[in-house]
């Protein structure tokens, strides 16, 4: 068989460039204990969001927690978690989309699409956000607490 230079321009090399895409495609891979550990906290942080929850940002904060906003302003643990629980707004709803967890030893990186819809009080107008989160996690007296946060706009 005579294969030219318009034969390699036909399906053989989509063929071979689909079977090295499923090829290199990351495998499902089950979560270490840490990192299930750490998927945990970040959810009881999302719930703690939805609920306004100052007890349950206490418990899942490290004191040390630098709280960065997408406007730029940096809260620390106590500022955050007053602002967070006053009752200005309320949110509707709140997903952390795509997250992806990275332990390095005592620390956890996780990044995440923020998408949220809160509305004010009293006057009622709603927002929407949508934001790419990192947060760091570190392990502390066995827990893990969450040491910092980062949005930026998307």
């Amino acid at each position: 068989m005579n294969i030219s230079r318009r034969h390699m321009a036909g399906p053989l090399p989509v063929l071979g460039l689909v079977t090295l895409g499923l090829l290199g495609t990351k495998a499902a891979r089950a979560l270490s204990a840490d990192e299930e550990a750490v998927a945990k906290r970040v959810e009881a942080f999302r719930a703690a969001q939805v609920a306004a929850d100052a007890k349950a940002f206490d418990e899942l904060c490290a004191p040390e927690l630098s709280y960065s906003h997408s406007d730029g302003h940096v809260e620390d643990k106590a500022t955050f978690i007053k602002n967070a629980t006053a009752g200005k707004s309320k949110v509707l709803s709140l997903d952390y989309k795509d997250p992806s967890i990275r332990v390095v030893g005592d620390v956890a990186i996780v990044r995440f699409h923020w998408l949220g819809e809160s509305e004010t009080i009293p006057d009622g107008k709603k927002s929407a956000t949508n934001l790419h989160i990192l947060m760091n996690w570190q392990k502390q007296g066995g827990e893990w607490k969450l040491l910092s946060r980062a949005s930026t706009k998307l």
